[in-house]
């Protein structure tokens, strides 16, 4: 017992550890890139940094005793042998993983925008107004449960590479917060090339902080397309 709450405590202090490290590189960024940007929103970005350190823990804990029952207990599909499987399962199962998270965030947070749920879970991350560097895990406690137990729960149930899954983990964590920055990092050749027309960056993020009912998506721009709730670019 005392391994898996150390483990589960471990997790959490990573997780709040990369948590400032990336959203503090990018808000540093944003200082170098755009001076100013920032200017005034001390007390939201407070706001973000406080709710951030409480997702923490809700995402740490369950990765903890998941990490735990794989190292120890052998519960999960995570793989270190690379040829355990095809090595082409090592890129369709990334891609597969993304989709499958993106699918869910997408319903979700669908979800979360009806008014009663909205009101009492969600509002708290559209308080960032605008978003910055810091609000990618600005989440009521029961938003942050719900986005961040798909992962470890898919891991007993989807074979991956544990290099494949810390990939995982690194799209999330970095789309996740250049997504929030309030401005566009990525040239607009790539954002407005075939495929940028299918992924999700600030630009298309944006425009869901300031109309609320659309591009919803997490990393594409699939569902929003299919479900006619893509509303296109803003120019953060």
């Amino acid at each position: 017992m005392d391994s898996v709450v150390a483990s589960a405590i471990a997790m959490t202090v990573i997780v709040a550890v990369r948590y400032l490290l990336t959203s503090g590189m990018f808000a540093w960024a944003t200082h170098k890139v755009r001076p100013g940007h920032y200017a005034g929103l001390e007390k939201q970005i407070r706001s973000e940094i406080t709710w951030s350190l409480a997702t923490a823990a809700i995402y740490g804990v369950p990765a903890g005793v998941v990490a735990w029952g794989w190292q120890q207990r052998g519960w999960t599909k995570i793989y270190t042998d690379p040829l355990a499987y095809p090595l082409w399962w090592m890129p369709v199962s990334l891609l597969l993983y993304l989709f499958i998270h993106d699918t869910w965030f997408y319903w979700t947070h669908r979800w979360m925008h009806r008014p009663k749920v909205f009101r009492a879970v969600h509002a708290i991350h559209h308080a960032s107004r605008p978003p910055t560097a810091w609000a990618a895990m600005n989440f009521h406690p029961v938003e942050a449960a719900i986005v961040s137990l798909l992962i470890p729960a898919l891991v007993f149930v989807i074979p991956i590479h544990a290099g494949m899954l810390g990939l995982v983990l690194l799209v999330m964590t970095v789309m996740g917060v250049t997504n929030h920055m309030g401005w566009e990092m990525f040239p607009k050749w790539l954002v407005h090339s075939g495929a940028g027309n299918w992924l999700i960056t600030a630009s298309h993020h944006h425009r869901h902080h300031e109309q609320y009912r659309c591009n919803y998506g997490l990393y594409f721009r699939l569902w929003d397309r299919l479900c006619g709730t893509d509303k296109g670019l803003s120019a953060p």
